[in-house]
């Protein structure tokens, strides 16, 4: 690396301490990066900062669509800069096809916390990457943290069998549903709700105030069997995004997650096992890509997919064989 680079980075990661949005962008803006000549700078990058992460809460949010994911972190989010706290909010979008950028945007669908000064959103595209968060995610949290934000929020796509990657990388995964208990009960994954710190029944208001209350006993009763006491409770809380109702008493339901879970040593645990999962991602995104890299793998492999695709070749040879050139390489 060039010295004005060097330097370029250190002016950057300075400008992420010194809380500087416009440095803050930037810095995600590099981190997010697909291009390989980014990855070595992100990277140092990350090094530089490392020392000033670590001491934000970390919070998922997932949840089926139409729950109001994005009208709930707004609500949720505005009680908390209200409260002093700055939040960060990573909002994965879904991708297009056609460009590779988000679809949504969730600072439309977050206006006025977007406008607040101790606020900060950032949506990203899914891209490929299954887990309904982006590939540098992590990354991203980072550099929030390091910017001074003692909350950092990732939204997710959606929910499902594998949008269970964001529970890999926060303290306490909420896990969003809306009024009608059975139908949610049955139409998501039993493992996801296994995940969950705390499940938060949407919409609780108006005509479907007593339907979110019902919902709300229906997961606490399924829980108590998903979930072995020893495991710990799992909090159930109703709120409206409309009225505010539950919104206060959600944040002292989170708090007292956290704090249980700082003193009984479960978060120091939870960040170490987060750490060895994300080397291991790092290493099976990383050789996945040198092998595809490889000239021979690089050569031979169209033919091989033909042949497996034709039924002349199973996967596992083809593997086999893929991996023998690599390795010979």
């Amino acid at each position: 690396m060039s010295g004005d680079s060097e330097r370029s980075l250190m002016e950057l990661a300075a400008g992420v301490e010194a809380r500087d949005r416009r440095a803050l962008a930037r810095a995600i803006t590099l981190v997010e990066s697909n291009r390989p000549a980014d990855r070595a700078a992100a990277d140092r990058l990350i090094e530089k900062l490392l020392p000033a992460t670590g001491r934000a809460l970390r919070l998922g949010i997932s949840g089926p669509p139409g729950v109001g994911k994005s009208t709930f972190i707004e609500a949720f989010g505005l009680h908390l800069v209200g409260a002093g706290h700055r939040l960060a909010v990573l909002a994965i979008d879904p991708s297009s096809r056609v460009s590779g950028g988000s679809i949504l945007g969730d600072k439309t669908r977050m206006a006025e916390l977007s406008r607040h000064p101790a606020a900060f959103i950032r949506p990203s595209p899914a891209g490929e990457t299954l887990g309904g968060v982006a590939r540098r995610t992590r990354e991203a949290m980072l550099v929030c943290e390091a910017a001074g934000f003692d909350l950092v929020m990732i939204e997710t796509v959606g929910v499902g069998q594998s949008e269970t990657a964001v529970a890999d990388m926060v303290d306490l995964f909420l896990l969003l549903v809306q009024p009608g208990g059975g139908d949610d009960l049955q139409g998501i994954k039993r493992g996801i709700v296994e995940l969950a710190d705390l499940v938060v029944v949407t919409k609780s208001d108006g005509d479907l105030e007593a339907v979110a209350g019902r919902t709300a006993a229906d997961y606490q009763a399924a829980l108590r069997l998903l979930r072995p006491a020893a495991e710990g409770a799992v909090r159930v809380q109703e709120v409206s995004a409309v009225t505010g109702k539950g919104i206060a008493a959600l944040w002292q339901a989170v708090e007292a997650a956290a704090r249980e879970a700082e003193t009984s040593g479960a978060r120091g645990r939870r960040r170490a096992a987060q750490a060895r999962s994300w080397l291991w991602s790092e290493l099976s995104e990383n050789l996945l890509a040198a092998l595809k890299a490889h000239p021979e793998v690089a050569g031979r492999l169209p033919e091989l997919e033909t042949q497996v695709a034709a039924g002349r070749v199973s996967p596992p040879a083809a593997a086999a064989v893929l991996l023998a050139a690599f390795r010979k390489g």
